[in-house]
């Protein structure tokens, strides 16, 4: 994933893609701002997992922030968020739909063996040690306390 980023990097740098540009380079800083972490706790950098989640939150951010401009009026910045979350999701495995999140969410609480919502934890767990990145954990921890509670 770092070698795809860096290569759409100096492709935007080449097109002279200003957005493309400042949005590559932002998520380069914070997955090097992740390695960084993770050398601190003693791993090499960051897994791929751990990235995938970071491109989640960043997506996620920007969708409020996109939200918050458009109810604001601010329809050039609520732009420029949509951009962004187009340019970061291209680095991102396909989002499940919600018929396979349900599925997904079977599968784990069958494998974990979960029965009250006290295993939740175990549970979302799962989901995102098998799905990482391709789900709102969000949703998914509602859907999973529905199914448990």
């Amino acid at each position: 994933m770092r070698d795809q980023i860096t290569a759409a990097l100096k492709e935007a740098l080449k097109a002279q893609d200003k957005r493309r540009t400042s949005t590559l380079r932002m998520v380069s800083a914070a997955i090097k701002d992740r390695d960084i972490e993770a050398r601190g706790a003693g791993k090499e950098q960051a897994s791929e997992d751990e990235l995938l989640q970071l491109l989640a939150k960043m997506v996620k951010q920007r969708e409020e922030s996109r939200k918050v401009y458009a109810e604001a009026g601010r329809d050039e910045l609520a732009a420029q968020e949509a951009e962004e979350i187009v340019i970061i999701g291209e680095f991102m495995p396909k989002q499940l739909s919600d018929e396979e999140m349900a599925a997904a969410i079977d599968a784990a609480i069958a494998k974990t063996g979960a029965e009250s919502i006290k295993d939740m934890g175990k549970v979302m767990g799962a989901l995102k040690t098998d799905y990482a990145g391709q789900m709102d954990f969000g949703k998914a921890g509602a859907a999973v306390k529905a199914k448990l509670g």
